[in-house]
């Protein structure tokens, strides 16, 4: 049973992400938790967790901090994109700031298997400089904010998925496909045979939900273009699943004499080991 004396402990999530709804979803019930998700605002339409939300940037850092002490949060959980980094670095200079604990939560990368034609580059200017050469249909599922970076490709035609409309500049020869996952091998299937596609580039995000293309093009034997992820700051613990997340929030959330003994800074406790 919650102390009735003992108000609840605050966490704020940083979200965007299945893992961050699931954890949300976890966690508003329970009585000696308040819960709220911040959401960057990108989307039109975000699908909206469970608890408090709020929607919109902090401004760097050091509104971060501000955020965190006036609204007295007790552990912080970044569970934005794996590809979000300046959200993530901001948050790791703001927790230790702050002595909040901080948890990372990441849901796996993808791994190639046999059959796979990968190309693994590290930022999305280098999937750009490896796509000539590849082929000239090109499905490209890295989002619509970074396609500046493929915009000085004149000669290639681009697919473009995302969930919403993509704003100039952006490649010449393009058609835009408004979709949101999760998406089924099938449909990938046939998306890649309708537009006769010959390459995917795609950011290595990780999950079942869009891991579907991957599977289509490994049939077809469609050469892959896999942009890497961005590292987690230094000296942040990473959780792989909510599971793990909602097990490091109740140690660093319960009563002092009930928490287990660690060894690392006050800013980053890592129960999960």
């Amino acid at each position: 049973m919650p102390d009735a004396a003992r108000p609840p402990r605050h966490v704020l999530i940083l979200g965007g992400t299945t893992e961050a709804r699931r954890l949300a979803a976890t966690l508003a019930p329970e009585p000696a938790l308040r819960v709220t998700t911040s959401l960057a605002g990108r989307v039109a339409a975000p699908r909206l967790p469970d608890g408090e939300v709020r929607i919109g940037g902090f401004g760097g850092p050091e509104g971060l901090t501000r955020w965190l002490r006036e609204h007295a949060v007790d552990a912080l959980i970044d569970a934005t994109h794996p590809f979000a980094g300046t959200i993530s670095f901001s948050a790791a200079r703001a927790a230790a700031t702050a002595h909040v604990p901080l948890l990372a939560l990441r849901r796996p990368g993808w791994v190639p298997v046999p059959g796979d034609d990968w190309h693994q580059v590290t930022s999305l200017d280098e999937a750009a400089a490896a796509l000539p050469g590849l082929g000239s249909r090109i499905f490209l599922t890295t989002g619509r904010m970074g396609l500046a970076h493929f915009a000085h490709l004149t000669d290639p035609w681009f697919l473009v998925r995302s969930v919403d409309a993509p704003e100039p500049p952006y490649p010449p020869r393009m058609e835009v496909l408004l979709d949101r996952g999760p998406f089924t091998v099938e449909g990938e299937r046939a998306l890649l045979r309708a537009h006769r596609i010959d390459v995917l580039v795609t950011k290595d995000s990780g999950a079942a939900a869009t891991a579907a293309k991957l599977t289509a093009a490994r049939e077809a034997g469609i050469p892959v273009v896999v942009v890497g992820r961005p590292p987690v700051p230094d000296g942040v613990p990473v959780a792989a699943n909510p599971d793990e997340a909602v097990k490091w929030i109740h140690a660093v959330t319960a009563p002092l004499s009930a928490r287990p003994v660690h060894t690392e800074p006050i800013g980053f406790p890592h129960p999960l080991d």
